[in-house]
């Protein structure tokens, strides 16, 4: 099954990062292959959100059960859709003048063609994905882009719970 995790250190402070994650309806605006995001319940710390994908002529939508920690982590849970499984982890770890963001995503199609496709762009995709929060993030709370050495550097690491 694939999967990808990176780390990267960000200058917000932890609760900026989770309200940028955990603001799903906003990720249409800047997430890549996003066409539309839904909150089907709030129930406490508990969100079941859809999420329409475009890429190319593949269109799905997916739903899952995300699980909000304010503000140390973030979990996603896959319910329904075209995956077999898929699951997403956020971390906000506080650090000086900012926060240790870890990533974590795994997921694995039914169908044989999109697991095949997948498999070819989806660590690129992952790395993409990861590049649009911190997009967003420079976007919503200023700062500018990280240098490239400090990027490098940031998002080679593994998650670790």
């Amino acid at each position: 099954m694939p999967s990808h995790a990176e780390r990267r250190f960000l200058p917000y402070s932890p609760d900026k990062m989770f309200a940028l994650v955990a603001d799903i309806e906003r990720y249409p605006e800047f997430l890549p292959w996003c066409a539309g995001a839904r909150i089907r319940q709030r129930q406490g710390q508990i969100v079941v959100a859809d999420l329409r994908v475009r890429f190319g002529m593949l269109r799905e939508t997916f739903t899952s059960r995300v699980t909000l920690e304010e503000p140390e982590r973030i979990d996603a849970a896959y319910l329904h859709g075209p995956f077999r499984h898929m699951a997403t982890h956020w971390r906000f770890v506080p650090a000086a003048d900012g926060t240790m963001v870890g990533f974590s995503i795994e997921c694995e199609f039914r169908s044989a063609v999109l697991r095949g496709v997948a498999g070819r762009f989806f660590r690129e995709a992952a790395k993409r994905m990861a590049g649009a929060f911190e997009g967003r993030a420079h976007a919503l709370y200023g700062g500018g882009r990280l240098s490239a050495q400090a990027g490098v550097r940031s998002w080679s690491g593994l998650l670790s719970d």
